[in-house]
């Protein structure tokens, strides 16, 4: 295997750099899904706990928790066990989730994961010269 010394700069900028990328394009997408479908997604979780607690506020708080919120919600259907373990998420609302916004929740969580490998196998690469 080559050193990443020894790759063109240009090559090594891009590989580098594309993970940043890749969660600059996260963030964008996540604030889309916030303004676009945030209330689909509540009126699709009407009977969870979350969603009862925090729904007025919901997209309302600021960029900063506009994101947190929507990697919560991704959280909570994506990897539902510990939510509904917790009550937050009603199974009910999980069963009848709009496969469309799934969709879109599942192509949010997948990009921020594949950012996040390549950002390890950069790093890993540094680490090795």
């Amino acid at each position: 295997m080559s050193n990443i010394d020894t790759w063109s700069p240009w090559v090594a900028i891009a590989f580098l750099g594309g993970p940043m990328l890749l969660a600059a394009w996260t963030l964008a997408y996540s604030l889309y899904l916030t303004h676009r479908h945030l209330d689909a997604i509540k009126e699709a979780l009407k009977n969870s706990r979350y969603i009862y607690i925090w729904g007025p506020s919901l997209g309302k708080r600021g960029l900063i928790w506009s994101l947190l919120e929507m990697s919560k919600i991704t959280g909570m259907i994506m990897w539902p066990k510990a939510s509904l373990i917790l009550g937050e998420l009603d199974p009910v609302d999980l069963k009848n989730f709009p496969p469309y916004l799934k969709r879109r929740l599942t192509v949010n969580l997948k990009i921020m994961i594949i950012a996040f490998i390549w950002m390890l196998i950069g790093v890993a690469l540094l680490k090795l010269r």
